[in-house]
């Protein structure tokens, strides 16, 4: 149930609402987080609770400074420290080795705990005002399209959240990168808007890419093979199988609609939403997950998207796609 009077830009409310151990929905960058106060056991299980999130998941966990990160991490290798100097605030992610401390039910079990330092204003305020670290997975149930905007995270998550801060829709509209530096050779474990090439120059060594869910991997949030899904079935294509399918769909009378780089063809249904994206990897990744809700709601058999490049840029972008269409 949606509650809009929980939809505020009051940091002091938030703030207040965090130290009872309420969840507090906070912007990003990326996509809209869902906090809990990361040193409380019973908060953190409400934001598993709230999100049907598997407890082996494990959770990221949100700083105001880099100076923080020996509470939270030990054999911080200088890898993490040029990271962090680089690109926090920002969308990046590192997995270090955890402090003896930290609840298991923030890692998931692992020895490893997955820290950043988000770029919103709002919510790098709230991290100061709170004084301490917030866990925050994106804000909404478990496997399904992330959050962008206040109103994404009230229609999905209800009155499971105290306080949703609003604040406007998210940047980069993607999660972040997630690298890991736990062993001597850093590994992405998910893509996202900071790219290997731009982590690479930073560290000046190569960055490998492994973002699939072996057993033998840190555990890691979004790397599930099923996961950024909407709910109607989602089938990504090249451009000409794509129309294969559309003319396929629309002789058997079946309900869809399209999301592709091109205009609609004159020979296919006016009545069919066909939407034509934007060919710029920012744009199409601030957009995704807004479009993609707004394909679902239409309640249709199948959404069709056109297939996007390989090329890096596109990487993050393909990945989400790829798992929303498993």
């Amino acid at each position: 149930m949606q509650n809009n009077n929980q939809i505020t830009t009051d940091i002091e409310f938030a703030t207040r609402q965090l130290r009872a151990g309420e969840l507090v929905a906070f912007p990003t960058e990326t996509v809209y987080g869902l906090g809990a106060d990361a040193t409380n056991p019973i908060a953190i299980q409400k934001v598993f609770a709230a999100k049907d999130r598997p407890v082996d998941h494990p959770l990221i966990v949100h700083i105001a400074n880099a100076k923080q990160l020996p509470s939270w991490a030990r054999n911080i290798p200088d890898a993490a420290w040029t990271l962090a100097e680089h690109f926090w605030p920002g969308a990046l992610t590192l997995i270090l080795h955890k402090q003896v401390g930290v609840s298991p039910v923030i890692t998931g079990g692992q020895d490893t705990i997955a820290i950043r330092i988000p770029n919103h204003p709002l919510t790098l305020q709230l991290l100061q005002d709170f004084g301490g670290a917030i866990v925050g997975p994106s804000a909404n149930k478990y496997g399904r399209v992330s959050p962008t905007t206040a109103a994404h995270v009230a229609t999905d998550l209800g009155d499971a959240v105290a306080v949703i801060l609003d604040g406007g829709e998210c940047a980069v509209g993607l999660e972040s990168t997630i690298i890991d530096l736990t062993n001597t050779q850093p590994v992405i474990r998910r893509n996202g808007a900071i790219t290997a090439l731009e982590l690479s120059k930073a560290l000046g060594q190569q960055i490998l890419i492994d973002t699939s869910a072996r057993s033998d991997a840190v555990r890691t949030s979004g790397t599930h093979e099923s996961h950024y899904a909407p709910v109607t079935t989602l089938r990504m294509l090249t451009y000409n199988e794509l129309l294969t399918a559309a003319t396929l769909l629309q002789q058997q009378c079946k309900t869809f609609s399209v999301l592709s780089f091109k205009a609609m063809p004159q020979d296919l249904n006016s009545k069919i939403y066909w939407q034509q994206t934007s060919q710029d990897p920012k744009e199409y990744a601030h957009n995704l997950y807004a479009n993609l809700r707004i394909h679902d709601a239409l309640n249709n058999s199948i959404i069709l998207i056109e297939r996007p490049s390989e090329d890096p840029a596109w990487l993050a972008i393909l990945d989400r796609l790829t798992r929303a269409s498993a």
